[in-house]
């Protein structure tokens, strides 16, 4: 078996080409062609959870699960909130091929799940981008959105001023696009094109009142104990996810922005304009005007770890990266 390790993982994924796979892959997965049961999960004492997240992609014979314990107070100790790892198998045997660091594979996957909402659902001549977070999710969003649309400011705007100084000056750096902090989340909001909302937070950090025309939204962050989204945001959006199981699942990976306005009578599941892959496959119709508010709301889905898996894979075996282990 194949063990490669974080460093490895990220010197063998390229972004662009993770964009570019997931969206055949995210249009199997709506039209029922992929084989991906619901995620397990056990709860540990209410500090965070362990999830198992199997899955079969026929179109290209990847099988594999990932476990990924997410603790979202980890932030306090230095420590990622997601930590994962992830075994790839052979689809014609089951033997284990693979085990490699599933950690990074999330962020970019999921950064990579936004970017695609964004080049389905962003206005063209979108320009000035807001990161909310400045975590690992943030830095993921803030390096994939300006691939698939051509950004020429990015805002952060963070409760923590220092960490959000110090990541716009990082952005500023390595992408060289000007990058500025903000404090206030009103002045944040104003002129945005595009908003990447990727937080724990249990308080919504994005309002209804703040979106404008034309936005085009995507959130990422989960809290067992509440909302990203207000549900006026919600409803002013036409809103997107990865399946509607996923996003509604009555378990902690469901998705609260979503959940809670149906449990209060403030919306119905209809309200759910879409999946991400029958816009892929035209089945259903994205942005049909300028000044539509557009809502992608992901909660991580396994065929985009698989997609991930299997780029890290061939693209390790092409270079002969990793250490093969004897594991029988």
């Amino acid at each position: 078996m194949l063990i490669l390790s974080r460093r490895e993982v990220e010197d063998l994924l390229d972004l662009d080409v993770l964009i570019d796979a997931l969206a055949p892959a995210v249009a199997d997965l709506s039209a029922g062609r992929v084989s991906m049961p619901a995620r397990i999960m056990a709860s540990v004492e209410k500090r965070g959870l362990l999830a198992a997240m199997p899955v079969f992609l026929s179109s290209n014979r990847t099988l594999s699960t990932k476990l990924v314990s997410v603790f979202p107070h980890n932030e306090t100790r230095g420590v990622p909130s997601h930590q994962a790892v992830i075994v790839v198998f052979d689809a014609q045997t089951g033997s284990p091929r693979a085990f490699m660091d599933g950690t990074y594979i999330t962020a970019m996957r999921t950064a990579a799940g936004s970017a695609l909402s964004a080049r389905l659902l962003a206005r063209e001549d979108a320009q000035v981008l807001l990161i909310i977070g400045t975590g690992v999710q943030a830095r993921a969003h803030a390096r994939a959105i300006p691939r698939v649309r051509s950004v020429r400011h990015i805002r952060v705007l963070g409760r923590n001023p220092r960490k959000a100084e110090r990541l716009s000056a990082e952005l500023a750096a390595e992408l060289g696009i000007e990058a500025t902090r903000y404090t206030d989340s009103e002045r944040a909001f104003a002129d945005a094109d595009i908003v990447c909302a990727a937080t724990h937070s249990a308080e919504p950090v994005v309002k209804g009142a703040w979106l404008k025309p034309g936005m085009h939204v995507t959130s990422v962050g989960l809290s067992a104990d509440g909302c990203e989204l207000d549900a006026d945001a919600v409803m002013k959006s036409i809103v997107v996810v990865e399946t509607r199981q996923a996003a509604l699942a009555a378990d902690a990976g469901g998705a609260n922005d979503l959940k809670w306005p149906i449990r209060d009578g403030v919306m119905t599941a209809e309200h759910i304009h879409a999946e991400i892959g029958e816009l892929i496959s035209g089945a259903r119709r994205g942005r049909t005007s300028a000044d539509q508010i557009t809502l992608y709301k992901s909660v991580g889905v396994a065929v985009q770890d698989a997609v991930a898996a299997n780029l890290v894979l061939k693209a390790a075996e092409k270079c002969g990266a990793g250490r093969d282990v004897e594991i029988n």
